[in-house]
């Protein structure tokens, strides 16, 4: 195997600058997610990192006002208000700066692969593949335009993986390196951290890893590098902490709002509901969104005998230690996320997923001499998975379903301002949509009363407070499929299953629009259908709607 220092002066011959290659990355993710560019705030964008970006746009303040605050750290309201005052502010503006942060990631990931893979001549390739089927995959193309700390901590996270592995294997371990590249780790995961604060668990699972490397070594200059490394990857912890005691100084709560601690912390420690999280992160790391189609075919080539270079030498494959230690993160990673996190959301495993195509892609350019077939292969079912939806249920974010989300609310939120309301009766996200015209849905706010879901049981304690209304927007607040596999309960959101994922993860099933009508006494006047998705609007009829004034009056 080749010396750490011949290696890197490999990989430095004949390889052009990355930043050069940053504008063809951005133009290639701008134009790919062109018909996305001028969509109006989704969910979460909606219901915080877009309030808080506002906030800081408009006040410079850090602690957000016009929402709720909670842990996130403020790096990226910093940096999209910021670049909202060069470009003024809009949602295409703040998709395209989500753009450059996808091209800047997509670079780092062929950065970390090339640093990874073994030299030989399909390096470049292997890497540009991993790049390409990265950017391609369903989750990641649907995140790439939008404003969630998850992209921020994930290129940020990559780049700091590509200068901690860049230091190559020595004796069966990571090596020395140099000290601009624990500066770069440090710089990179602070970054990384203070976009959000759960990617810590990388740089302190990386840690450990380091102190039982020093403790085995001899040599004073030898335990200084390494604990040089520890201090790389657990110093970038301390900008997070000052964040915490601002938001402490500021709202008397370490991590602000506490019912978002309970939601995401507290009441997740249930060991029923941490096996069930911990099964859907499996599948999210292996099987979802398609992502079966390359994990099948890595497994199926590891059956195959290595094949042979051109000198007779037989290709080599990702030296160990570092798939060790890729897979030491993953792991961390899972784990993190099935204790944390109210929502299963599959953005917050957002940089793993390159890690798994990488040893995926590595594994079939050893084993397979056509390997560029299933390059293809799994191109073409990324590709699909954007646009088709799986057969069971999913966040409509994980591919282009959230886009027929926003496009029904805006036709929606249109038919509701068309009939001047006194009143809408509506849920979140919608609720939002119509008091916040920053979210880009109205031009003046519209009032809202707010029910809490379109359950039966959330209707009905509604009608029980007796709120005035004479307009309905009501909508899917979910991906329910009706196929085979959910009626036999063989995926997480099978009937079998209702119950436990009512209890642990807020699962309910949403009136539909005329059963919503005959419960509220309302008439529709509108509806749509999008992909899996509806919405409608209903009008009150006016005896109801006497009779709600009245009981209001009254109270």
């Amino acid at each position: 195997m080749q010396s750490a220092k011949a290696e890197r002066g490999e990989r430095g011959q004949g390889r052009t600058p990355l930043w050069m290659l940053f504008p063809g990355a951005f133009a290639l993710v701008a134009l790919t997610h062109y018909t996305l560019l001028r969509l109006p705030y989704y969910w979460d964008e909606a219901g915080y990192y877009i309030p808080a970006a506002w906030d800081f746009f408009r006040t410079g303040s850090l602690v957000p006002t016009s929402s709720t605050p909670n842990s996130h750290p403020p790096l990226p309201s910093i940096l999209l208000a910021g670049w909202w005052h060069v470009v003024g502010f809009s949602p295409a503006a703040t998709r395209l700066l989500m753009c450059m942060v996808a091209a800047a990631a997509l670079l780092g990931v062929y950065r970390l692969a090339r640093v990874m893979l073994p030299a030989n001549p399909a390096r470049n390739a292997v890497a540009l593949a991993t790049a390409a089927l990265t950017g391609l995959y369903p989750i990641w193309f649907a995140q790439s335009t939008l404003a969630h700390a998850d992209l921020f901590a994930a290129a940020a996270t990559l780049w700091a993986l590509s200068f901690y592995f860049e230091r190559g294997v020595e004796n069966g371990e990571l090596g020395s390196g140099r000290p601009w590249q624990r500066i770069w780790v440090f710089v990179l995961f602070s970054v990384a951290a203070m976009a959000k604060e759960t990617s810590v668990v990388t740089p302190f699972t990386l840690a450990p890893l380091e102190f039982y490397w020093l403790v085995r070594k001899k040599g004073a200059v030898t335990r200084r590098i390494r604990f040089g490394w520890m201090e790389a990857l657990v110093v970038p912890a301390l900008p997070l902490l000052g964040w915490y005691a601002y938001l402490k100084h500021r709202t008397g709560n370490f991590f602000g709002d506490p019912a978002y601690v309970q939601y995401n912390a507290t009441t997740t420690m249930d060991p029923t509901r941490l096996l069930m999280a911990i099964a859907n992160r499996a599948m999210h790391l292996t099987t979802h969104m398609e992502l079966f189609v390359p994990v099948a075919c890595m497994l199926g080539a590891m059956l195959l005998p290595a094949l042979l270079e051109r000198d007779g030498t037989e290709r080599e494959r990702i030296a160990l230690p570092l798939q060790a230690v890729l897979g030491i993160v993953l792991l961390a990673n899972l784990l993190e996320f099935s204790f944390l996190g109210g929502a299963l959301l599959t953005r917050y495993l957002l940089p793993m997923y390159p890690l798994i195509l990488l040893e995926c892609v590595a594994t079939w350019r050893r084993r397979v001499r056509a390997w560029w077939l299933i390059v293809a292969l799994t191109a073409a079912a990324f590709i699909a998975g954007i646009f088709i939806n799986p057969p069971y249920g999913f966040s409509p974010e994980d591919n282009l379903e959230y886009s027929n989300f926003i496009r029904l609310q805006q036709h929606a939120v249109a038919e509701v301002v068309a009939m001047h309301p006194r009143a809408v009766m509506t849920a979140w996200p919608a609720s939002d949509e119509l008091r916040k015209p920053e979210l880009g849905y109205v031009a003046r706010t519209v009032p809202v009363v707010t029910v809490e879901n379109f359950s039966d049981a959330a209707v009905q304690q509604f009608l029980a407070s007796q709120q005035s209304f004479d307009a309905v927007l009501i909508f899917s607040t979910k991906y329910e499929p009706q196929s085979l596999w959910t009626r036999l309960g063989l995926t997480g959101l099978g009937r079998a299953n209702e119950g436990m994922n009512a209890r642990y993860f807020g699962f309910h099933h949403d009136l539909t629009p005329e059963q919503a009508a005959a419960e509220l006494g309302a008439t529709m006047v509108w509806r749509e259908e999008r992909g899996g998705m509806w919405a409608a609007v209903l009008r009150v009829n006016p005896t109801q709607d006497a009779m709600n004034s009245f009981a209001t009056k009254t109270r």
